[in-house]
């Protein structure tokens, strides 16, 4: 673990400090503009999701315990991958670890890795503003699923074209799922969920269907969201309370560690996302076993002393009874 009390420089031009300079345009707002085969598509997949939760009593055992595998697998190629690893830099992953990730991240089906990296950066550049991808100044809704059934703000657009995004196209695991991503999301998030379970142990193929893959694809896709949603309106602000984004213990709970988000926001160039190591924090612990294995190195922590600091002069007094 690398401690510092300024760990942007120490990994390049990872553009993700907020930009302060930025200021939304003068004027009406642009028309809401709908993308109906989003929201059928959610819908769907949504009603999907509760006919999985509907046929859970019917499963087999291990078939809910492949369903569970299959949503930590997905869920660090999130967490440790897209977000971590790549939107911030905030460790080193070898080739087979950064393989596995992308594999996992597939499985996770929430935009290949090159676009995912892209939004991130933008929504920490320009957080809850009219750049911001998911602006939770729109309201819950929009934040956690809305953003995604409408066109997206033209701000959001010209800063995320103008992002310097070199590292990301210099990974050629990153640029060779972002050629392959449709091949990829149908093997590895409906494919291989669903027939493992019905090859092996002689699952019903609908039950293999909905619960494995769907129910576990949408349980996946809204944990994510809450972090974009209450992690942004719920909770305290102990490191920076000028700032929206809040600690909320359940959102780290179902994300693996990504609801420690008022932290996250002062320091996003620390690995853990959080001062408090493997607590609530599944994500972290696997970035310890992977240096451990000689997989990961390289990574990047906040000094105590510049957390206490910081505490001190910009948080909301909330960690002295915490």
């Amino acid at each position: 673990v690398i401690p510092s009390g300024d760990l942007a420089g120490d990994r390049g031009m990872i553009d993700d400090l907020f930009d302060e300079t930025y200021h939304e345009k003068e004027g009406p707002k642009p028309p809401v503009r709908y993308v109906w085969r989003n929201i059928i598509l959610m819908s769907l997949l949504h009603l999907g999701g509760i006919l999985g939760l509907m046929l859970i009593p019917y499963a087999k055992i291990q078939t809910l315990a492949w369903a569970a595998l299959c949503f930590l697998v997905s869920a660090v190629g999130i967490t440790a991958g897209s977000h971590r690893l790549w939107s911030h830099r905030s460790y080193k992953a070898t080739l087979p670890l950064r393989i596995f990730l992308t594999f996992a991240n597939s499985m996770a089906f929430q935009n290949d890795i090159y676009e995912w990296v892209r939004d991130h950066r933008v929504h920490h550049k320009f957080s809850e503003t009219d750049a911001d991808p998911h602006n939770a100044k729109r309201g819950f809704f929009f934040s956690h699923i809305g953003w995604l059934l409408v066109r997206k703000h033209p701000d959001v657009i010209e800063k995320g074209q103008k992002l310097d995004l070199s590292d990301i196209r210099a990974d050629k695991v990153v640029m060779f799922q972002r050629r392959y991503y449709k091949p990829s999301i149908v093997l590895l998030c409906f494919t291989v969920p669903t027939v493992v379970p019905w090859y092996f142990w002689e699952e019903s193929l609908i039950i293999s269907f909905f619960i494995p893959a769907i129910l576990r694809y949408v349980l996946g896709l809204n944990a994510t969201w809450l972090v974009n949603s209450a992690a942004h309106m719920f909770g305290n602000r102990p490191y920076d309370q000028n700032i929206n984004p809040r600690e909320n213990t359940l959102v780290s709970l179902g994300a693996l560690g990504e609801g420690f988000h008022n932290y996250h926001h002062t320091f996003p160039y620390d690995y853990s996302t959080s001062e408090f190591g493997w607590h609530f924090n599944l994500t972290t612990a696997f970035i310890d076993l992977m240096c451990l294995l000689g997989l990961a190195s390289d990574r990047k922590k906040v000094s105590k002393e510049v957390i206490l600091a910081r505490k001190m002069r910009t948080g909301d007094g909330s960690h002295k009874s915490g």
